[in-house]
């Protein structure tokens, strides 16, 4: 039975955290629309503890993806969707501020269907099992979706990038390259919150909500339906992962691609500048006799007819053979280092 308000003091209500809420009941049908509810009327109501509740508090930043089984409810933050379910009982939690709202209400319209189905129309799934379905469905078709749109845009990255390197798609490359492990890292969570319950084979049992409340519940080794539905979705989030995973490799790659014809570009800047260097070198050099000559001091070859030929035959001689000296040199470093 819900505590009452009115037994509540005052400044007791207004410093609890409320949560907003969206119920369905066993028929499926909507029964509370966006209400309000103190944490502490809902651990009341649904048997739970207030730590519970923090899964599935929006208000926490950096939340980690959660199954939670209790006695009588099954709490579910995983993707977009927070949730609570009973054997006759939906309970939403609006994520403030989420993004996601187009696969939100996706998922009602998916939700309310599936709630309203039979038990033998469902192929035997009980209520919760039906709701837990349903969540699945959305988060999966939520991860395919954002996988599907950044693997587009990588692709096409890469494929103009072996085209041409340009600077500004290599800071578009960073860029994917960061919400690409970003998506992976969230992909992995889930996954392993399928392995953290299947497990669980206590969880498992206690999963079925449904013959529990009818007085039948299951012993710790009878889980097969929840476990087959647990691992079919386990596998779509795996496939999703290593999607992922190749196509975070093949950007690995062509990164160190990249980075390979960087280098031999810069390698190839750096031999053209040490080639002019030792051609100012080698003119540097035989410039040394014309600086002489040219000091206006009497060195009796002003009279000579063949005087500025072997001058500069002399001082050229020299500029080549410094020239031809630095050229060998460089030659057997570039040797040595292959």
């Amino acid at each position: 039975m819900q505590r009452s308000l009115a037994a509540v003091p005052h400044h007791s209500i207004k410093n609890e955290i409320k949560l907003r809420c969206t119920e369905f009941d066993h028929r499926g049908n909507v029964k509370t629309t966006a209400g309000e509810f103190l944490k502490s009327d809902l651990c009341q109501q649904h048997g739970l503890h207030a730590r519970d509740l923090r899964k599935i508090d929006s208000s926490f930043n950096n939340q980690m993806p959660a199954i939670l089984v209790r006695p009588e409810a099954i709490l579910v933050n995983v993707g977009h969707i927070r949730a609570l379910l009973k054997a006759d009982l939906v309970v939403l939690f609006d994520s403030f501020g989420s993004t996601d709202s187009y696969n939100q209400s996706i998922f009602i319209y998916d939700l309310e269907e599936k709630l309203r189905m039979n038990t033998s129309a469902a192929g035997g799934l009980p209520f919760e099992f039906r709701a837990l379905e349903a969540i699945f469905i959305s988060v999966i078709s939520s991860l395919q979706s954002e996988m599907e749109v950044l693997v587009h845009f990588v692709t096409n990255l890469l494929a103009q990038l072996e085209e041409s390197i340009d600077q500004n798609k290599l800071k578009e490359l960073l860029q994917y390259s960061k919400k690409l492990s970003q998506f992976e890292s969230k992909t992995l969570l889930i996954r392993d919150i399928f392995v953290e319950v299947l497990d669980q084979d206590e969880d498992l049992a206690n999963m079925y909500l449904t013959e529990k409340k009818i007085g039948k519940p299951r012993t710790k080794d009878s889980h097969e339906e929840i476990e087959i539905l647990l691992e079919s979705y386990l596998k779509q989030v795996g496939e999703i992962a290593n999607t992922v995973s190749i196509v975070k490799q093949q950007m690995q790659s062509t990164e160190e691609i990249v980075n390979v014809i960087l280098g031999a570009n810069r390698n190839q800047l750096l031999l053209f500048e040490l080639r002019i260097a030792m051609g100012t070198l080698g003119m540097s050099s035989g410039a040394i006799i014309a600086s002489l000559y040219g000091m206006n001091l009497h060195n009796y070859l002003e009279t000579n007819p063949h005087a500025f030929a072997i001058v500069g035959s002399t001082a050229l001689g020299i500029s080549m053979m410094v020239f031809a000296f630095c050229s060998r040199k460089l030659k057997q470093l570039a040797k040595g280092t292959t």
